[in-house]
């Protein structure tokens, strides 16, 4: 009787072992096989340097550059915008800060930036930065952080220097010199046109750019919603980044195509890097430029190259076409 009991004591180590063994069988199965990739952004600069974003940090990275190249400003204007916003949020929108700080850029509603809702408008924002640093003389002959200092009057005056490479990186890349140098690899919920849901980056309907304002292409518009088809589309870029060819007529299905002349190529790729960064809220599914296509179906291949490149012919003659497939 004795021995039966001993036997029974044995056995229990091992069926406690063998569930531990298969509870890590399950959970390793989950993690992963069966979990999707992780959303992200990957900018490869062209010295072998990477930077990854979160899709949210990408987008309003893209958005810094854009107005930049709104307002005709080279590339050290964005290295030094990113680098400060960087340091100010993290490239976040964030509805909190230090006293009344706000935004991308922590500006304050007490000193003049502007109100609540147009601070926490990121397009808003990036032009209210860009107005302050090309008033500051020789701004672009100063180290990083002497000339973002001068800006934000921060109480770490020496801080914007330690994001000098990443945000050289990633102003070299989004601003289309090196071509399809940043994808993005969304969910299968991007993949099936579904929104996401929860990023910072999206405001209130009480945040939206009041009237005359610089808004935001990835913010809701007064009515709550962001903005679709290819009129919101046409509209967001035309917003964000100015000085681009007017998009091409629709031709059904609410897809949006650009023509992009051969000599402003790395505008074309500025503005397909855009788009891909700010693919959820824009219900992008693809991205079409000289040969290569950017797809959420597939996003984790980067970009691919297509079976040809697309053309029209403009007033400037031959241009290739941007094209962007809405969902």
């Amino acid at each position: 009787m004795a021995a039966r009991r001993w036997g029974r004591r044995k056995a229990w180590p091992v069926v406690i072992g063998l569930g531990v063994v298969l509870s890590l069988v399950s959970y390793l199965a989950v993690r992963y096989i069966h979990s999707p990739t992780p959303d992200e952004c990957r900018a490869n600069g062209p010295d072998g340097t990477t930077v990854t974003l979160d899709p949210d940090q990408a987008s309003h990275a893209a958005t810094i550059a854009a107005v930049a190249h709104a307002r005709g400003l080279p590339e050290r204007a964005v290295t030094i915008g990113l680098a400060t916003a960087i340091q100010e949020s993290k490239l976040r929108n964030l509805s909190y800060g230090d006293r009344d700080s706000l935004g991308l850029f922590q500006q304050r509603p007490s000193q003049g930036w502007g109100s609540p809702a147009q601070i926490t408008d990121p397009v808003y924002a990036s032009g209210r930065f860009f107005d302050a640093l090309v008033k500051v003389p020789d701004y672009l002959g100063l180290p990083v952080t002497v000339a973002a200092q001068k800006v934000q009057h921060s109480d770490y005056p020496e801080a914007y220097a330690q994001h000098e490479d990443m945000a050289a990186t990633l102003a070299d890349v989004l601003t289309g010199r090196d071509g399809p140098a940043l994808s993005c690899t969304v969910s299968g919920a991007m993949a099936d046109g579904a929104t996401a849901a929860g990023t910072e980056s999206s405001a209130s309907s009480e945040e939206s750019a009041p009237a005359g304002g610089n808004g935001a292409a990835g913010s809701v518009d007064a009515g709550g919603s962001v903005p679709q088809g290819h009129a919101g589309v046409a509209a967001a870029v035309r917003r964000e980044f100015g000085r681009v060819p007017a998009a091409l007529p629709a031709t059904g299905g609410g897809n949006v195509s650009y023509p992009i002349a051969a000599d402003r190529t790395a505008t074309g790729w500025s503005l397909a890097l855009w788009l891909v960064c700010h693919a959820t809220e824009l219900h992008a599914t693809s991205v079409t430029f000289a040969g290569r296509r950017w797809s959420s179906t597939a996003s984790d291949q980067g970009w691919t190259h297509t079976a040809s490149a697309s053309a029209v012919v403009s007033s400037s003659g031959e241009a290739s076409t941007l094209a962007v497939t809405l969902s």
